[in-house]
């Protein structure tokens, strides 16, 4: 009995040193599964091992509007705004570029077992958990930390409602302190970042920043949109964060290529401050998130100089088909200046080159993912990039012209009232939306997912066949179905956006699948599916589901189809697609049909439409396979 209570008094105090000592463990990918909180890792915060309960610490944020003055900085984070202003050696009135980086001086105390910093936040429309931690406030908590802090369920979370927000901070351990370590500053970690770089930015040790945050050089991966806990001797000075850089639009087009690129190649590989080679990358099998291979293909360096472009145009091309670089002369000539006699809508022009007609369209944001899509694939239902042109910070597409104009103008917009589109023509265009969403799901390499399917997106020319335009968004899919699970960069339209995109980041080719159905929902009603707040129309969608519930669904069905049709249409194909629309909008994408599946439905029922007759497989014995 003695040895016993030796032994345990042992490794009792064995077990109390070690936690003493300890460091806390990086929060790694974990901060993407909202449902996970595995206490092995830092996602709930950062343990109360220091041998302070509270202490100052510093937090790294980087302006966003609406957050870029100090005033809405100091108060999203919870900070004194005079202590702000000081540290950053700015007034108390200041506004920060965008991107900058701001130093925040916090409070951190022990609560409920781990470190924080008390927030508090006004829940807005649209608002998960995930969001609220990776995009509002940019990793700094995460979403199991504010479920955790609140008790409420995502789906409880009500617009207007204040929760609160535990910020991630930690105070130093005795350990720490021995070694002359004052202060911990959790440093926001971005696209291209590395354990070496940020220490050398702080003037730390590499070896002392590993440690920190329980990290070794065998194991240095850090992902953006996570905290990196960074031991300080002094508080970190203005001296040592990053302007943003006043870049020139292609400097822009180089770096945010690249952010897209770390979607795949920095997740895969991490963030390692040890450059390793392509090939040795390439065999890399720890981590099934995306394939180097997913954008290799662009990886070739963009020019920054408008005396470059045609170079920089030349070798994108050379990547898949050939496009024409114009002169910027040549497009003047085309659309007469760009005059309003020219103009189409938003920035695009109508423009007669070589005698045809084309779309030019003007932007001056990132177009390194659509160029380098558009030009490697070729689909009749994709719309077609035929040249390119830079001039003075702006790029100019030019298009194959689609003389009909949006499905917008034809099916609710009222822009068309003398020509009504019919019932073949319809389902004509969803199977010609679906065929170019299979191309781009199953035989493109690697695979993609368009992201922003809507009805102004579908370009219809001159005999009504549907072309799906717009790719700005088009993102990689190859990989496993819960990839990509990262929310920062969450943009599409309101009411075309599956739930699991909008709650959990996650992008897998389901998305297309709900937003098309979402289309389809809207073809055959006749009415927009986005409500006047932005909202998917919940009315019409309910309808939807009410009309499988009744005695009799075909009668029902007829007041839920577009009147102009004036019952011109076969009741059992409209029953048929219904159903299909029903379930590509499940709220389960696994439940979802996938895009060949849809493919095939449509085809018999757009075959059936076109001879009146009714469809091979009867509605209610409609059954999908669920192909990702």
């Amino acid at each position: 009995m003695k040895l016993n209570f030796v032994l345990f008094v042992f490794i009792s105090s064995l077990t109390s040193s070690s936690l003493i000592l300890a460091q806390q463990p990086y929060v790694g990918k974990a901060t993407t599964d909202c449902g996970n909180s595995d206490k092995s890792t830092s996602v709930l915060g950062y343990t109360c091992n220091g041998q302070s309960s509270s202490c100052q610490a510093y937090l790294i944020f980087r302006s966003q509007p609406p957050y870029t003055t100090v005033s809405s900085i100091s108060s999203l984070l919870a900070s004194d705004p005079l202590q702000l202003s000081k540290i950053n050696s700015v007034s108390d009135n200041a506004t920060f570029q965008t991107n900058k980086e701001v130093i925040v001086p916090v409070n951190c105390s022990c609560s409920g077992g781990h470190y924080q910093v008390n927030s508090t936040y006004v829940v807005k429309q649209q608002d998960t958990y995930l969001f609220i931690a990776n995009n509002t406030f940019q990793g700094l908590s995460t979403c199991q930390a504010i479920q955790n802090q609140n008790r409420l369920r995502a789906e409880d979370l009500l617009i207007g409602a204040r929760i609160y927000v535990p910020l991630r901070c930690a105070c130093p351990t005795k350990d720490q302190a021995a070694k002359g370590v004052k202060y911990l500053m959790s440093y926001l970690v971005t696209w291209g970042e590395f354990v070496a770089k940020i220490s050398g930015q702080f003037g730390v040790q590499t070896e002392s920043t590993l440690e920190a945050n329980e990290l070794s050089e065998q194991n240095d991966v850090i992902f953006p949109f996570t905290t990196l806990l960074v031991p300080l001797e002094v508080p970190p000075s203005s001296s040592q964060t990053i302007e943003p850089e006043a870049t020139p639009p292609m400097r822009q087009h180089h770096q945010q290529l690249h952010s897209h690129l770390s979607l795949c190649c920095c997740l895969l590989h991490g963030l390692r401050g040890k450059r390793k080679s392509r090939n040795e990358q390439s065999k890399r099998k720890d981590d099934p998130i995306i394939d180097s291979r997913s954008f290799e293909s662009v990886e070739k360096p963009l020019k920054t100089t408008e005396e470059d472009s045609e170079e920089l145009l030349a070798s994108i091309a050379e990547i898949g088909q050939s496009l024409k670089v114009y002169k910027f002369r040549e497009l003047q000539s085309a659309t007469d200046n760009f005059s309003p006699s020219c103009w189409i809508k938003g920035s695009v022009y109508k423009g007669t080159i070589n005698g045809s007609l084309s779309a030019i369209k003007i932007t001056n944001r990132d177009v390194s993912n659509e160029i380098n899509l558009l030009t490697k694939i070729n689909h009749f239902n994709l719309i077609k990039l035929s040249g390119i042109c830079f001039h003075e910070g702006r790029w100019y597409l030019v298009f194959e012209y689609a003389a009909n104009g949006s499905l917008t103008d034809w099916i609710y917009s009222h822009m068309n009232i003398n020509t009504v589109l019919s019932w073949a023509q319809r389902v004509q265009i969803a199977l010609d939306v679906a065929s170019g969403l299979n191309y781009l799901h199953s035989y493109t390499n690697p695979p993609h997912v368009h992201k922003d399917i809507k009805s102004s997106n579908i370009l219809l020319d001159h005999e009504f066949r549907a072309k799906i335009a717009n790719f700005t968004l088009a993102r990689s899919a190859e990989g496993h179905e819960n990839e990509f699970a990262l929310t920062r960069h969450i943009v599409g339209t309101k009411g075309y956006m599956a739930p699991e995109y909008l709650e959990y980041g996650i992008i897998t080719p389901k998305l297309d699948v709900y937003s098309l159905g979402v289309v389809m929902l809207e073809l055959i009603t006749g009415k927009e599916a986005i409500d006047t707040s932005g909202e998917r129309d919940v009315s019409i969608s309910m309808s939807l589901t009410t009309i499988f519930q009744d005695e009799n669904p075909k009668e029902a069905l007829k007041d839920f189809i577009d009147s102009s049709l004036e019952g011109n249409y076969p009741i059992d194909l409209a029953l048929f697609l219904a159903r299909l629309i029903e379930n590509s909008l499940r709220k389960n994408p696994a439940e979802r049909p996938g895009m060949d599946d849809i493919v095939r439905s449509l085809s018999s029922i757009s075959a059936a439409s076109w001879n009146n007759r009714a469809p091979n497989v009867a509605p209610e014995n409609q059954s999908f396979h669920n192909s990702s």
